[in-house]
């Protein structure tokens, strides 16, 4: 394994700790990166990798330890040290402005000028040379908020290569991409790291990590749970050193006994906020005790759905019934009145109020009703004996029903949402990407939760781009096609060669979908 050029690793971080009031984020962690080399950072959501990584770039300061980069101490004042010294890093969350050209965005905060003007054309000679260094081909003059999710992500990169940065940290860096996509950032990783880069690569996907990394440090609670080298180690092993138990990665379920549509689809159209129509003619039914699984790379008319049913969305065309009632021109909440629980695509957006208690999102679709409201006055001794109980069930991790929900991992907002969303007297339920960006525990809480719900007679209408998400929890599944519907068929009956066949072709089922 390669060193920086005195032998010494490129960064070391030593008896790194970090707390946030009731909360240790990291305890006493180590962890080395040498040069030339990808350092997977694995762990559950919450497990403190962001947080490690945020120290390493300055975000936060560590309470105690020590940072070296190439041998010699450092103390990061802020970010703009941290970039200083060569590092640099891509956040999960994208730090760009949609109306902002690419070169804009990449020299934005490092502005290059030429008297008093900004000097775009040696931006983007310097963004091009990038792109052609990395394979890293975006259009400097392209508006960022014109430009897929893939191509977003290699603007980032594109932005801390342009500041130099000798060490990457990439921060969750496939949770919002396809797998084409995903595919494509690996080939960018490898031409990093080919060229002298050293990444350390944040994930809790366990195949991607067998797939990229040199070697692996898995964190558990804040602390180093072990390291393991990706030659030897398993998905098995990595999820229980992980989660510190035996992991299911295929939640076993029985035969699905369907009864009558609690949704019924017909001719729907739906229109993207261009006035674009995204779901055109779509038709189907979901039946109580079932999951109807609706496969498709993202793009295809997926949110416009969700939206539309869920009365987020106004319908361009067709109808919607849900539980024996037309619910297409329904509000949000009447819907939800009707027995309809909902897990949004995004959880930030959609799913919950960050500013706001766990207490208090737990309740967000049922606040104004008895007991949690009585004579018009809120029953705070109620709301929080529910959000106890919902917390002990669902298993949050927390110290307390009153903290913010922004303070909370990406997993546990989730499953603040899936405990809202799944109590009550809930018949129908409606699902889009449940799992998107957490790590196996949480997938298989959330998949057993589901399960359970379809058990207990409810028809579930599940929406993800993950194939294997799709093919484990799915009765029936639908392929979702520039907003039609292109086939139908028994899940038992699906494999995952021939459904992603179908997802990018839009080609009807034949030999090459489903099983003969």
């Amino acid at each position: 394994m390669a060193v920086s050029a005195n032998g010494t690793p490129v960064l070391e971080v030593e008896g790194v700790t970090k707390t946030f009031p009731g909360v240790i984020a990291n305890e006493d962690v180590d962890l080395t990166l040498n040069q030339g080399e990808i350092h997977c950072l694995l762990g559950e959501n919450g497990a403190g990798k962001s947080t490690l990584v945020n120290v390493v770039f300055g975000l936060y300061q560590p309470d105690t330890g020590t940072i070296r980069v190439r041998g010699e101490k450092t103390q990061f004042a802020g970010v703009g040290d941290a970039i200083e010294a060569g590092i640099g890093m891509v956040h999960q969350h994208f730090q760009l402005i949609p109306v902002f050209t690419v070169a804009e965005n990449v020299i934005l905060g490092n502005e290059l000028v030429k008297g008093p003007f900004l000097d775009l054309d040696d931006a983007r000679k310097r963004i091009r040379a990038l792109e052609e260094q990395y394979g890293l081909m975006v259009d400097p003059d392209a508006k960022v908020g014109d430009l897929s999710v893939g191509e977003q992500q290699r603007v980032e990169v594109i932005k801390a290569l342009f500041r130099e940065a000798e060490i990457l940290i990439l921060d969750e860096p496939t949770a919002v991409l396809t797998p084409g996509e995903v595919d494509d950032f690996f080939a960018v990783v490898r031409s990093l790291v080919d060229q002298g880069k050293s990444i350390i690569f944040i994930t809790h996907k366990l195949r991607e990590v067998l797939a990229v990394a040199d070697r692996i440090t898995v964190l558990r609670n804040g602390r180093v749970a072990g390291t393991a080298d990706p030659k030897t180690a398993t998905q098995q092993s990595l999820a229980n050193l992980m989660v510190g138990r035996e992991v299911v990665f295929q939640v076993e379920k029985g035969d699905a006994h369907p009864g009558d549509p609690v949704i019924r689809i017909k001719d729907l159209g739906v229109d993207d906020v261009r006035g674009v129509r995204t779901v055109d003619g779509l038709s189907a039914e979901v039946r109580a005790g079932e999951i109807f699984g609706v496969a498709g790379v993202e793009g295809n008319g997926q949110r416009e759905l969700v939206e539309a049913l869920t009365g987020m969305r106004p319908k361009a065309a067709g109808t919607v019934e849900i539980l024996g009632r037309d619910a297409t021109k329904m509000t949000p909440r009447r819907i939800t009145e009707l027995g309809t629980g909902h897990i949004p695509e995004d959880r930030n957006k959609h799913g919950v109020v960050g500013s706001y208690s766990i207490a208090d999102n737990l309740v967000l679709n049922r606040y104004y009703q008895a007991p949690f409201t009585q004579r018009w006055v809120r029953n705070t001794q109620a709301v929080d004996e529910e959000a106890e109980r919902l917390i002990d069930q669902f298993d949050v991790r927390t110290p307390s029903i009153h903290v913010k929900v922004d303070n909370l991992s990406g997993g546990n907002q989730q499953k603040v949402i899936v405990a809202r969303e799944l109590t009550g007297d809930v018949k129908a339920l409606i699902v889009a990407q449940p799992t998107r960006g957490l790590d196996v525990g949480s997938i298989e809480f959330i998949h057993k939760q589901i399960i359970a719900l379809r058990d207990k007679g409810v028809g579930v209408l599940l929406v993800s781009a993950e194939l294997d998400e799709i093919l484990s929890l799915s009765d029936r599944i639908g392929v979702l096609y520039r907003g039609r519907l292109v086939g139908t068929f028994d899940a038992a009956d699906a494999t995952r060669e021939g459904l992603g066949y179908m997802m990018a072709t839009g080609a009807a089922p034949d030999s090459e979908v489903v099983r003969s």
